[in-house]
C-alpha cells in the first residue's frame, strides 16, 4: 500500500509518497510561497488558494514519480500549520485571506477575552488554555470587530488542514488535535466551550464543524480528483491534524520519554501524554494530539526566522554558517541574544523585538553574532523544556525535525542546551511522514497509529549527539530570562 502525506506550512507545501510495507519514502515534492506582502506590522496572512495550488502541484509531481505505482495509493493524510483561521461563506468560498499562527494583530482581542472571563487563570480553568494572539479564537473576534461585513458572511470556521481536507473530500470536519489549538475547545473533555464561543458571538457554535476522533477518516477523495490524478479505487483521506500533531506521529513521539523539537520558522517542543497536561501559567499549551491522546507543547516564534536573518545578513551558505558558528566557543564569549524578531509567544510578548546583550570588541563580529543567534533561539525552546519538566515530562531523547535539524552544529547546541541525547529521523519531513502514517492507520486498522509509527519511523543513528558539559547553558537561560523580564518591565522590548 502507498499513502500520501501532505504538509502545508507557512513557507511551503510538501507531499511525499510512503510505501507502508517497506517504510521507504518513494517520492517527495515541495513548492514554496510567501506571506501576503505589504500588510501592517503584526499581520501575517495567506490566500488559501495558494495552498490548493501547491497541493495540486506537489501531488501531481509525486504521482508522476510513482508512475504505474500511483494505482497503489489508498490513503492521503494532511498536516497543516496550526491556528490559522479560514472563513468560509455559505457556498464554501473563502471570504478573506487566512490569518496565520504568527499573526499578532489580535493582542487586543485576547485582552478583551481575559477581561471578560476574569484573567488568564480563569480561561485556563475553563478550557485548559490561555487566550493568545496566535490562536484561532481571537482571530474570529478580530474579524467581527474589524471587518463586520466579512463576519456577516461567515458560515463555517475551518483551520488550514481542515480546509485542505474540504478541498479533497468536500466535507467540513475538525478533529481533536488541531481543534485543541483554536482556544475554542475544552481540551479536557474534547468539546467546544460554549462559554468562549458565545463570548465571541452567540451564533458561533453553529459555524463550527462537529468535533470527531482523530482516528476516524475525514472522508473519501472526491471523484473528480481521483480522475484528475489518475488514481484507482477508493482513496481514504484521514482526519489529518496540525503540523505539530503530525510531527509527533512522524517522529514516533507516541509514548512517554520521547520529545520532539521542531527547528522551523517557529520552534516547537512537545511530548506525548496519556492525560491532559494543564500548565497553570498557560505557557505550555495543553493540546490534544492526533492519536486521541494529549500533546503538551511549547511554541516560540523565532527559530529559523532568526538564524536565516543572520545568515542572510552575512551572505553565507548554510555550510559556511555552520563553520563560522563552530569556530566560536559555547556561550559566545558572553554574547546573549533575545530572539524576539517577530514578537514572541512564549513568553507572551507579541510586540517585543530582538536584543543583543554583551557586545564587546571581541564579540562584535559575524561569527559570534551568528552563534549567539542560534543559541538564543535554542535557549528560547529550553525555557519551554523547563516548563514541560514541571508538568511531569521526563525526556530521555529529543527527536529533531525541521530545517534546523540538518545542521550538525545546531544538533550539538540542542543536546548541550537541553542536557539530553538528540537524534534525527531518517525522514526529515516529519509532519508529512506523520500524515502518511495516520492515513495508513485509517486504511488498515489492524495496527494503531502508534504501532504504525514505531514500525515506520527510522532514527538516523549516525547523527545522534550526546550533551557536553563544558558550558553552563542553564545559567545562560537564567540570564536570558532575567534580561527579558527586566526589559519587558521597562518597556524596552
Amino acid at each position: 500500500m502507498i499513502t500520501l502525506g501532505i504538509d502545508c506550512g507557512t513557507q511551503s507545501t510538501k507531499t511525499l509518497a510512503l510505501d507502508t510495507d517497506s517504510g521507504e519514502v518513494l517520492a517527495l515534492a515541495a513548492q514554496s510561497y510567501d506571506l501576503i506582502p505589504g500588510l501592517p506590522a503584526g499581520y501575517a496572512e495567506q490566500d488559501p488558494a495558494t495552498w490548493i495550488a501547491a497541493v495540486d502541484a506537489t501531488v501531481a509531481e509525486v504521482l508522476g514519480k510513482l508512475g504505474a505505482r500511483r494505482g497503489e495509493v489508498r490513503g492521503i493524510g494532511v498536516s497543516g500549520q496550526q491556528h490559522g483561521f479560514v472563513p468560509l461563506d455559505i457556498d464554501g468560498k473563502v471570504i478573506r485571506p487566512a490569518k496565520l499562527w504568527c499573526d499578532t494583530s489580535t493582542a487586543e482581542e485576547c485582552d478583551l477575552a481575559r477581561a471578560h472571563f476574569g484573567g488568564s487563570a480563569a480561561l485556563i480553568a475553563l478550557t485548559g488554555l490561555d487566550m493568545l494572539p496566535g490562536f484561532t479564537a481571537p482571530k474570529i473576534l478580530w474579524l467581527k470587530r474589524h471587518e463586520p461585513e466579512n463576519f456577516a458572511k461567515l458560515y463555517t470556521v475551518l483551520l488550514p488542514h481542515d480546509y485542505l481536507n474540504f478541498y479533497l473530500t468536500g466535507k467540513c470536519t475538525m478533529e481533536y488535535g488541531d481543534a485543541s489549538g483554536s482556544a475554542l475547545m475544552d481540551v479536557r473533555t474534547r468539546t467546544w466551550s460554549r462559554e468562549v464561543c458565545e463570548f465571541i458571538d452567540i451564533a458561533l457554535m453553529d459555524k463550527l464543524p462537529e468535533l470527531t476522533s482523530s482516528r476516524e477518516p475525514g472522508g473519501e477523495l472526491k471523484a473528480d480528483l481521483v480522475k484528475r490524478w489518475n488514481l484507482s479505487g477508493t482513496v481514504i483521506v484521514s482526519a489529518g491534524g496540525g503540523d505539530n500533531m503530525m510531527g509527533a506521529i512522524g517522529t514516533a513521539n507516541v509514548e512517554p520519554g520521547r520529545v520532539t523539537a521542531s527547528l522551523g520558522t517557529s520552534g516547537t517542543l512537545y511530548a506525548y501524554s496519556a492525560k491532559p497536561a494543564i500548565d497553570p501559567k498557560g505557557e505550555i499549551a495543553a493540546f490534544c494530539d492526533s492519536t486521541d491522546g494529549w500533546l503538551p507543547l511549547v511554541c516560540t516564534m523565532n527559530v529559523t526566522v532568526a538564524t536565516e536573518a543572520a545568515r542572510n545578513l552575512f551572505g553565507w551558505s548554510h555550510a559556511q554558517m555552520d563553520k563560522e558558528i563552530a569556530s566560536v566557543p559555547a556561550g559566545s564569549d558572553g554574547l546573549l541574544f533575545l530572539p524576539y524578531l517577530t514578537g514572541e509567544r512564549t513568553p507572551n510578548l507579541p510586540h517585543a523585538s530582538g536584543v543583543f546583550h554583551g557586545l564587546t570588541p571581541r564579540t562584535m563580529n559575524p561569527a559570534h553574532i551568528a552563534r549567539a543567534t542560534m543559541e538564543g533561539a535554542t535557549l528560547g525552546l529550553a525555557y519551554g523544556m523547563d516548563g514541560l519538566r514541571a508538568l511531569g515530562v521526563a525526556p530521555t531523547e529529543i527527536r529533531l525535525i525541521g530545517g534546523g535539524s540538518k545542521s550538525a552544529v545546531w544538533r550539538q547546541i540542542c543536546a548541550d542546551v537541553f542536557g539530553c541525547r538528540v537524534v534525527t529521523v531518517m525522514e526529515a519531513e516529519g509532519a508529512a511522514l506523520g500524515a502518511a502514517i495516520q492515513a495508513a492507520a485509517v486504511v488498515d486498522k489492524t495496527k494503531s497509529v502508534g504501532d504504525w509509527a514505531n514500525a515506520l519511523v527510522k532514527v538516523n543513528a549516525s547523527e545522534a549527539v550526546e550533551p557536553r558539559r563544558d558550558f553552563d547553558y542553564a545559567a545562560a537561560l537564567r540570564k536570558q530570562g532575567e534580561l527579558t523580564r527586566t526589559l519587558a518591565a521597562d518597556s524596552w522590548l
